[in-house]
């Protein structure tokens, strides 16, 4: 509290059985400024009286304060936060390090859209990277639609998830998960699905058909008095060309409408709202529809929709924060949101404060010797 009473810093720890003990967790927290000594100080010495009143052996926290902000390509925008760190240091929390890739707990590499500087969605589609807005205008054009899931749809969320577990091995969450997380959130848990209108598809293809041929029939006939024949030819070998792109796309569409139906459930994302941003939580699709870049249009449409509520920034959340290796296992997601033109905010990482030290000793070498 400061000097009129008003709250400035705080914690919520949530305090669970460990092989070794009770274990206090703090999840994106504590809530404060961790260059602030006296605030860091005051919560640190009141943490500790809390988990010595529960037993707990230590407390471990994600501090969601940016340690360092990057550009979409990784490389550092300002100097790194090492104060910080420096100060949790200081109060007798153990840094777990710098690291990369993907974490079992928490996110340490977080993509980042600031939408402040775009008043429409026209204005946001053209800050994407060129194959991005392409991959866009593609979803646009071949039927792709995206609307809020209910809970009684909540399957088709899982299962689509479930086809991105099997591919990329994960384990994906189960059913009744996804159901209590619509209870317990309410609006501010938007379950959203992109679907294929493969009946508007096929009737597009159609009219290019249309088109194309008389396209065709047109060119042949010119080609019977023109005095360029070899400009015709060559208009005309395109015009056939297009003709048989849009058969192909025809007897696509139709064998998909009679193994899937004519509305396909393709990707799928859950969206966690909060007044100060947009969080892109979960997500899966079905990669026999991948040329329809439904996952592209999921995301655009929502950052669309941070507009029109007023929400400024858009949280792509997790990446694997290695950016120089093309075999890296988060390459494809991260180019992916990098085809947004975001930024990259790196965080602290985890801090873990000994509150009985012999008993948090033993459970560090066990879970050294176990390779955890």
């Amino acid at each position: 509290m400061d000097s009129h009473d008003a709250p400035v810093a705080g914690a919520l720890v949530a305090f669970s059985q460990g092989r070794f003990g009770v274990e206090g967790s703090l999840w994106l927290g504590p809530l404060c400024n961790g260059n602030n000594r006296e605030q860091m100080t005051a919560l640190t010495e009141g943490l500790r009286e809390a988990a010595e009143r529960v037993h707990a052996i230590s407390l471990t926290c994600w501090p969601n304060q940016v340690y360092c902000v990057r550009d979409s390509q990784g490389k550092a925008m300002a100097e790194p936060n090492d104060e910080m760190v420096r100060e949790y240091e200081r109060l007798g929390w153990k840094h777990a390090g710098f690291t990369r890739g993907y974490d079992a707990l928490m996110n340490r590499w977080n993509y980042v859209k600031d939408l402040r500087e775009f008043s429409n969605a026209g204005e946001l589609l053209a800050s994407y990277a060129k194959n991005t807005r392409r991959n866009v205008k593609i979803a646009r054009n071949s039927g792709v639609e995206v609307r809020r899931l209910n809970r009684s749809e909540l399957n088709v969320f899982h299962d689509i998830c479930e086809l991105s577990s099997e591919r990329q091995h994960f384990a994906n969450r189960s059913l009744d998960y996804f159901e209590r997380v619509y209870d317990a959130f309410g609006d501010k848990a938007e379950f959203m699905v992109a679907e294929v209108h493969l009946d508007r598809y096929l009737q597009s293809w159609e009219e290019k058909l249309a088109k194309f041929s008389k396209d065709v029939e047109r060119l042949e006939r010119s080609l019977e008095h023109t005095k360029y024949p070899d400009d015709v030819r060559k208009k005309l070998d395109t015009a056939q060309k297009n003709v048989e792109s849009a058969r192909r796309r025809i007897e696509d569409a139709n064998e998909r409408i009679a193994r899937d139906g004519e509305v396909v459930p393709v990707a799928v994302g859950l969206f966690m709202w909060h007044e100060r941003e947009l969080v892109y939580f979960s997500s899966g699709s079905d990669d026999r529809y991948a040329k329809f870049y439904a996952p592209t249009a999921l995301q655009h449409e929502m950052m669309s929709r941070c507009l029109e509520r007023g929400v400024t920034r858009y949280n792509f959340y997790g990446i694997s924060g290695v950016f120089d290796d093309p075999e890296d296992d988060g390459r494809g997601v991260l180019e992916f949101k990098q085809g947004f033109n975001g930024y990259v905010e790196e965080l602290p990482g985890e801090f873990t404060l000994p509150v009985n030290k012999l008993r948090c000793g033993v459970s560090d070498l066990a879970h050294k010797l176990l390779r955890r």
